[in-house]
């Protein structure tokens, strides 16, 4: 008898840290200021800039470690 197909859940803990560039930008009061000034850009605006790679790499690390800690476990179920 053949065993019973497992269900795909994307219930991983690493998800959580998809919230940090979406919660972070909503926090205006953390960069709410002209200074420092980067390029003659005030901060509000460099800093919101960064938003944008942060999200990027938080996306790219969230893939990664979901993705090994699946492989783990599906050995461990294995094996």
């Amino acid at each position: 008898m053949s065993e019973p197909p497992i269900a795909r859940t994307d219930r991983n803990p690493w998800n959580w840290l998809l919230l940090i560039p979406i919660i972070l930008p909503l926090l205006t009061f953390l960069y709410n200021r002209e200074t420092p000034m980067l390029f003659g850009f005030p901060f509000f605006f460099w800093f919101q800039m960064l938003f944008a790679p942060l999200a990027m790499v938080t996306s790219v690390t969230v893939f990664y470690l979901s993705r090994r800690s699946r492989r783990s476990a599906q050995r461990r179920r294995e094996g």
